[in-house]
């Protein structure tokens, strides 16, 4: 079974499906939602298709929090699914996120959670400057048997979940990622290399604020590096992943930490790479010297089973259907939204 590609070294998605333009700029909106659809993903070929966009008019300084989700299912063949979001202000600047996995045969004998999914991309978005800031949420699907295969998109939305997100007190939106790497990042997970701690911010200091909603979404993938035969040993990888927040003092003490969000996952072989989305609210401490300073990461532990990886960044992706152009994406990251 073929994989996709990261930086030199990991098979990427390929896209799926019909194609909805970004609406005029007359009648720009900040929330759209996807038609539902049966789409065909050919065999081991890239595909993309846009599903809608959105529009938002940004100062230098503002931040906003995009959200965009979808559902798919019934796939007649085990079939890669992405939900892409790629963003673009006509100061300039870009920015790009994707997270995906392998949606298994609606007959498949597997979870229901494996045969129908949910992938929801989400991330900040702060151009630095003034203008329109335009996101497009892209279907990307492979079929990943042989011939080609169907999925149907049940349902999805993209939108501006909020406008005005509250900075750090350096005007920098509380989140690390690696969507401005040249280049994709996989970092290997096995029983020598046990432990990952990315993504991960450095300590930021934010106004008075009762509360952090942190967010750490990640990209985990089983049998990495692909044997050159497609045989992986193992069926499966075991992980756990844990969402750590932390405030601090005056002083440059710990204040408070807090690692209540955490899952284990399996990453079955034929999943090859697992969304694991994670949230927590965290409370801000006031009083016995706390201050409104705070960092968050991402801890991935290794567990057992097959080797595999934290996929932090992807590249060399196609613009579009038969397209020679290219472009990187984010891919596990973390961000805060005040409260």
């Amino acid at each position: 079974m073929k994989r996709r590609i990261f930086a030199a070294a990991l098979a990427c998605a390929a896209t799926v499906a019909g194609l909805v333009g970004a609406a005029p700029a007359a009648q720009a909106a900040t929330s759209v939602t996807f038609t539902p659809r049966t789409v065909t993903s050919p065999h081991e070929t890239q595909y993309v298709a846009a599903l809608g966009s959105v529009q938002l008019a940004m100062t230098a300084g503002q931040t906003a929090y995009v959200y965009s989700t979808l559902r798919a299912n019934n796939a007649s063949n085990t079939t890669l699914i992405d939900n892409e979001v790629r963003c673009v202000s006509t100061s300039g600047w870009t920015k790009n996120e994707v997270l995906g996995q392998n949606v298994l045969i609606a007959s498949a004998d597997a979870p229901a959670s494996l045969r129908d999914i949910g992938v929801t991309t989400r991330f900040l978005v702060h151009p630095g400057a003034a203008g329109t800031v335009t996101c497009t949420t892209y279907l990307r699907s492979a079929d990943l048997g042989s011939g080609n295969s169907t999925v149907r998109l049940v349902s999805g939305e993209l939108k501006f979940a909020d406008t005005s997100v509250a900075n750090t007190t350096a005007g920098t939106p509380p989140q690390a990622d690696d969507g401005d790497t040249p280049s994709g990042r996989v970092i290997a997970l096995n029983s020598a290399a046990p432990t990952v701690r990315e993504p991960a911010t450095e300590v930021f200091e934010t106004a008075p604020v009762t509360g952090l909603s942190v967010f750490g979404d990640m990209e985990l993938m089983a049998c990495y590096p692909e044997p050159a035969n497609y045989d992986c040993p193992v069926n499966s990888m075991t992980a756990r992943v844990t969402l750590f927040v932390n405030q601090w003092k005056a002083d440059g003490t710990l204040c408070k930490s807090d690692a209540s969000a955490s899952e284990t996952a399996v990453v079955r072989r034929d999943v090859h790479h697992l969304v694991v989305p994670l949230n927590t609210h965290f409370a801000a401490a006031t009083g016995n010297g706390c201050v409104p300073k705070f960092n968050f990461y991402v801890k991935t532990d290794w567990l057992s089973g097959s080797t595999g990886a934290v996929q932090l960044a992807a590249s060399g992706l196609p613009d579009a259907v038969g397209s020679t152009a290219t472009h990187n994406d984010a891919m596990s990251h973390a961000f805060a939204v005040a409260y």
